[in-house]
């Protein structure tokens, strides 16, 4: 069963939520992805959020771009966690995104990731889940530690070059 449900507005943010996949993948936590238009199908957009809760999910990852409007009806519906991914917009750089998400009103929170931070909302997905499953909390431990090991690895490499000589 799926703890996590992905969804975004269009198919144009998949390359964003993938990366949000990609971790949970990483992790080993199931999740559902969709694609959902709160504003052209806001009757399969409420059914999908009435329904969350039923299906097991424990947090919802949603994308949106310029009016955003994704993530907070989410979490005005779904009783959970929901984290927002603010999409890159051409015309003002995922700002519009990023403070339509950040800004929500009291009693209705969205956690915030940055800009087009899929991975990071996919951390912090398997983060909140493992505050009650201690196995996933190991996988996050070995998941930090092999980030730490690739920073180790890469400036042992830059001082066995010198940084003038060093290409990844």
């Amino acid at each position: 069963m799926a703890r996590v449900g992905i969804v975004m507005g269009s198919d144009s943010d998949m390359p964003v939520m993938s990366k949000a996949a990609g971790i949970l993948d990483k992790l080993g936590v199931d999740y559902e992805m969709t694609i959902i238009s709160a504003h052209r199908e806001p009757d399969v957009f409420f059914e999908y959020a009435k329904t969350a809760e039923e299906k097991g999910f424990k947090v919802i990852i949603a994308g949106a771009g310029m009016a955003a409007h994704l993530p907070g009806m989410c979490a005005a519906i779904f009783p959970m966690p929901v984290i927002g991914i603010p999409m890159h917009t051409t015309s003002l750089g995922g700002r519009d995104s990023l403070y339509s998400i950040v800004q929500m009103p009291t009693g209705i929170p969205v956690a915030t990731v940055a800009i087009n931070g899929g991975a990071n909302a996919g951390i912090l997905a398997a983060k909140i889940l493992a505050t009650s499953d201690p196995e996933l909390l190991a996988r996050l431990k070995a998941y930090s530690e092999e980030m730490k090991n690739e920073v180790m690895a890469k400036d042992a490499k830059l001082q066995e070059v010198g940084y003038k000589n060093y290409t990844k």
